[in-house]
């Protein structure tokens, strides 16, 4: 399947490119998402018209992201959890509780932003988690998993 990117795609290309991908990838996440559209003529041709709309559109979403990708840049967020002496959770902290924590304390983070590379967390202590803002911008924040007090 064929498709014109209308913004960068990690692993994929930038705006503009034409990329051929599978078209349960292109069908089912790329055209639904707004990142591409079929490249047809029309849409080709609708593409060229409006590509000053969509670098700009771009520059905008990357400024934004960068904008907290700094607010994010050393960043530490505590979770309390319900936890056995042993130091094991009853239950885990996902991408949620931690998007939910930094949103309070730092910027808004959405939890698909959050990348939990092994799984939720299921244990206390403190762990490295990846924030995947856009494309380009992507930081480290330490997350620290602390018992409740009972």
């Amino acid at each position: 399947m064929e498709l014109i990117l209308l913004q960068r795609v990690t692993n994929l290309g930038n705006l503009g490119d034409k990329v051929n991908v599978k078209p349960g990838y292109g069908r089912n996440f790329l055209v639904p998402q707004g990142k591409a559209v079929p490249a047809t003529a029309a849409n080709l041709a609708e593409f060229e018209a409006k590509r000053a709309d969509y670098e700009a559109k771009a520059k905008a979403i990357a400024d934004e992201a960068q904008g907290r990708l700094a607010k994010l840049e050393g960043a530490s967020v505590t979770i309390y959890a319900n936890a056995s002496t042993e130091g094991k959770l009853y239950g885990s902290v996902g991408p949620r509780d931690i998007a939910e924590a930094l949103t309070k304390v730092v910027t808004p983070v959405e939890k698909s932003e959050v990348v939990l590379g092994e799984g939720p967390l299921r244990n206390i202590g403190e762990f490295d988690v990846v924030i995947h803002l856009h494309a380009d911008a992507e930081t480290t924040v330490k997350v620290i998993v602390a018992p409740e007090a009972a």
